[in-house]
């Protein structure tokens, strides 16, 4: 007997799309997008790191705290971006 997972797995391959191969322009651009995403990830951290190093210089801590909480949302915020820029390009789009 199969358990319920192994059955929703199967109907899930069933009702989902085969994943088509990507194209070698397909594969250029995801590249393309993880190298823009990365410099853009980069650029925001080394922005935010400044201000985080003045603020703990000045002995702002709630400041500090507040820097680097804007570190991880933009962090993730650009992530989700660059994944969301991947499916398209995947989906053909």
């Amino acid at each position: 007997m199969k358990s319920a997972y192994e059955l929703a797995m199967e109907r899930l391959d069933k009702s989902g799309p085969a994943a088509a191969p990507l194209t070698g322009a397909q594969k250029a651009r995801l590249a393309e997008i993880d190298r823009l995403y990365q410099g853009k990830i980069a650029e925001r951290e080394i922005f935010l790191q400044q201000q985080l190093t003045a603020a703990l210089a000045a002995q702002k801590l709630d400041e500090a705290d507040q820097v680097r909480k804007q570190i991880a949302g933009e962090k993730a915020r650009l992530e989700e971006e660059r994944e969301a820029e991947k499916e398209r390009v995947r989906r053909g789009k």
